[in-house]
C-alpha cells in the first residue's frame, strides 16, 4: 500500500527510487513505535494514530515491509515495462 501511495504521488520517479522512499517512510513508522513519549503514545491510542504509527516493535514487520516493496516494485516495474512496448 505504502509503495503504490508514494508511486501515485511520485509518478515520474524511477520505480527503484519509489521503491527506496516507501522503504525508508515504512522503517522510520516501524523503528519509531521503539520511541513510548507520552505525546505520541496518547496519538497512538487513536484509531488513526494506532493504524498509522502501531504499537509496537517487531522485526519481523521490517521483513514483510520489505517483501511487500519487492513485490509492489516487481508488479509495477512490469507494468511500466509492458506500457513502453
Amino acid at each position: 500500500m505504502v509503495f503504490f501511495g508514494i508511486a501515485l504521488v511520485f509518478s515520474r520517479q524511477p520505480t527503484r527510487i519509489v521503491a527506496l522512499m516507501a522503504l525508508l517512510f515504512s522503517f522510520s513508522i516501524e523503528i519509531s513505535q521503539l520511541y513510548h513519549a507520552p505525546w505520541i503514545d496518547a496519538i497512538r491510542a487513536t484509531r488513526l494514530g494506532a493504524l498509522v504509527l502501531g504499537f509496537g516493535f517487531l522485526w519481523t514487520d521490517l521483513i514483510c515491509y520489505s517483501v511487500g516493496i519487492a513485490v509492489g516494485a516487481l508488479i509495477d516495474y512490469q507494468l511500466v515495462r509492458s506500457a513502453k512496448r
